[in-house]
């Protein structure tokens, strides 16, 4: 039997843009099967700070889009991005890290995490794991 395919996903951003962008394709994966692999680093992290990710924004650069797509979203009943990141969690083939070093330099604890966090993790392990995915990605 093959191995399963694996995308590892560098989260380093965490507007309601990159969130989405991110669990799409980490759903996506999680469909077909796939590992997902998903690092939360620098301001990415801030979104799996517990209640983070009901409170996320645009970018200043699309602010005034943040409230039409709000509203698009619900219309369409599309899921909010913890809804979908525990979906994808939900499937068994999701592992997120959340970056060490970026939680010491933003002075966030584990205690303050959401609870489907699995790992707490530098740079070498999270490369490690992407050295073999078959996809790895910046969003």
């Amino acid at each position: 039997m093959p191995e399963k395919k694996k995308l590892a996903l560098i989260v380093e951003s965490g507007t309601m843009d990159k969130l989405y962008c991110a669990f799409i394709l980490g759903s996506t994966a999680t469909t077909m099967g796939w590992e997902a692999h998903l690092y939360f680093t620098f301001f990415g992290l801030q979104a799996l700070v517990k209640g983070a990710m009901d409170k996320a924004g645009l970018p200043s650069d699309y602010k005034q889009m943040e409230k039409p797509m709000a509203e698009n979203l619900k219309r369409m009943n599309y899921p909010t991005p913890y809804d979908l990141l525990k979906r994808m969690k939900s499937s068994g083939l999701l592992t997120i890290y959340a970056c060490t070093p970026s939680m010491e330099m933003f002075g966030i604890k584990k205690e303050q995490l959401i609870p489907e966090v699995d790992q707490m993790a530098g740079a070498t392990t999270f490369l490690n794991i992407a050295a073999d995915a078959d996809v790895t990605l910046l969003v």
